[in-house]
């Protein structure tokens, strides 16, 4: 990618509070999508725009995600660590590797996934004129994040974080990934805990640096809450199979079970039953005649017989006595 941007930081020290009890023993940008963690498919998708040098900005359960990189040579890129002593919140990790960081950088969120053609953001940003480039996509429910309104120029005249319904102006959002110059982190104070969309990017605004929007027309989902994540993994299979479509892994024990639109990981056995719509976890059980829908099972569950279980999370190692009926079905 020639002249563009070479280096990218990704976010990855959230503790996940929304997705808990899955994030308990896993950070959130871990958590699987079609049994691959989302972190790797933002990793590959950087590397695939030509990124050569990614930083991943840590924080909790930060050994988990260093074990998992290695030294980066599986990626084929210059990763590098960076952990905070205590939370800093999302501009305030990225201002600790400020003598690190290239002229203009990107930054990404680590538990986003998304279609992103860096170059075309990189030529917007330089069209732009302005300190910052923020990704932006639209969605149906805009309450839940930072919503944006665009002049007729494509930059950004108005930023309100996750707005009251009464409030919102707007259903393009903010994405969580952004070309930034390394100039605007001296807007970033040292050691206070502060954040790019509720303390930065209003600060840029007023002080006129200005904010380019940059809408993506691919695919762009977050994972920030156990709903979210289930939808990406039964998306991803059914971009694979078609609708319906199912994605089960090696080493998986079905016997007379009915799948579908679900994703199934190795060391699962289950005994005449019904999953739909859901995404079972390394090494549960699932026991004769229990029903699961809408529902994400964590590593090495058990659930008993005759169970009826609609909309749960079940944390790794849980346990469900046979018979059980969840309140939502």
């Amino acid at each position: 990618m020639s002249g563009g941007v070479q280096q990218a930081v990704i976010m990855v020290g959230g503790k996940g509070t929304r997705l808990r009890p899955l994030t308990e023993t896993v950070p959130k940008p871990m958590l699987p999508v079609m049994g691959v963690p989302c972190l790797e498919y933002v990793i590959r998708s950087l590397i695939d725009s030509g990124v050569k040098e990614i930083i991943l900005a840590c924080g909790y359960r930060s050994d988990i995600i260093s074990d998992f990189i290695g030294d980066g040579s599986k990626f084929g890129a210059d990763i590098s660590f960076a952990y905070e002593e205590e939370p800093a919140g999302t501009a305030g990790s990225v201002k600790l590797l400020q003598d690190r960081l290239d002229e203009t950088f990107l930054v990404a969120s680590g538990d986003v996934l998304a279609d992103v053609y860096i170059q075309e953001m990189v030529e917007c940003h330089r069209r732009g004129g302005c300190a910052v480039t923020m990704a932006l996509t639209r969605v149906d429910n805009p309450t839940e994040f930072g919503i944006v309104g665009l002049d007729d120029k494509g930059n950004v005249e108005r930023f309100r974080e996750k707005p009251p319904p009464e409030e919102v102006f707007s259903d393009l959002v903010n994405a969580g990934i952004y070309i930034l110059d390394r100039s605007v982190m001296d807007r970033v104070p040292e050691g206070a805990m502060y954040d790019f969309s509720r303390d930065l990017f209003p600060d840029v605004l007023s002080n006129g640096l200005g904010i380019r929007g940059h809408v993506l027309q691919g695919f762009w989902m977050d994972i920030g809450r156990p709903s979210d994540l289930l939808r990406a993994n039964i998306l991803k299979a059914e971009a694979v199979g078609g609708k319906g479509h199912s994605h089960i892994m090696e080493g998986v024990a079905l016997r007379d079970v009915s799948v579908s639109s679900s994703v199934i990981h190795p060391g699962v056995r289950a005994d005449t039953c019904i999953i739909e719509r859901s995404v079972v976890l390394d090494g549960a059980t699932i026991g004769e005649g229990s029903h699961i829908v809408d529902s994400i099972i964590g590593r090495g569950v058990d659930i008993g017989r005759g169970c009826k279980l609609r909309g749960v999370v079940l944390a790794d190692g849980d346990s469900v006595p046979d018979g059980h009926v969840s309140e939502t079905w």
